[in-house]
């Protein structure tokens, strides 16, 4: 399998650079037939692991939420029921209203790395329904964070 475009320079410099993480216990309601991790339940533990992280910075104390503009996710080994998972997210390019978001999975036991991911979420005004500037307070707080 070739790389990710988003993984530079190669994974395990990349994964150095996760500074927010939070852990996923897999529930079998998220396993298929083979008995592994089913190929979406990977975008729930990316939502979760945004979301967090976005709650983190404190982004949902405004009158903001975001949408996902688009997603990828690339497999890199099985998942399974019980196993728990270290779920991390990443700044990586914060726009004027938008930014890119990478994501890594590992397994907590094993640090085996089982899937990265990487998207664009919009700044939406709940009111409005139209995307907004994001606020200089949040984006300080990315960037200090991240070290942007």
């Amino acid at each position: 399998m070739a790389q990710a475009t988003y993984i530079q320079p190669n994974i395990e410099e990349w994964l150095k650079k996760f500074k927010f993480s939070t852990t996923i216990n897999v529930r079998f309601c998220e396993t298929d037939m083979s008995g592994h991790v089913n190929n979406t339940s990977y975008f729930i533990y990316f939502e979760q692991a945004r979301t967090e992280y976005l709650q983190n910075l404190g982004i949902f104390d405004h009158n903001l939420t975001v949408v996902t503009a688009d997603m990828w996710c690339h497999y890199h080994s099985e998942a399974f029921f019980g196993e728990e998972l270290i779920a991390a997210a990443r700044v990586a390019r914060l726009g004027n209203s938008s930014a890119d978001i990478e994501y890594a999975i590992v397994s907590k036991k094993e640090n085996r790395l089982v899937a990265t991911g990487s998207g664009t979420i919009v700044l939406v005004d709940k009111e409005t329904k139209k995307s907004t500037r994001v606020p200089e307070n949040i984006r300080e707080a990315i960037k200090k964070f991240e070290g942007l």
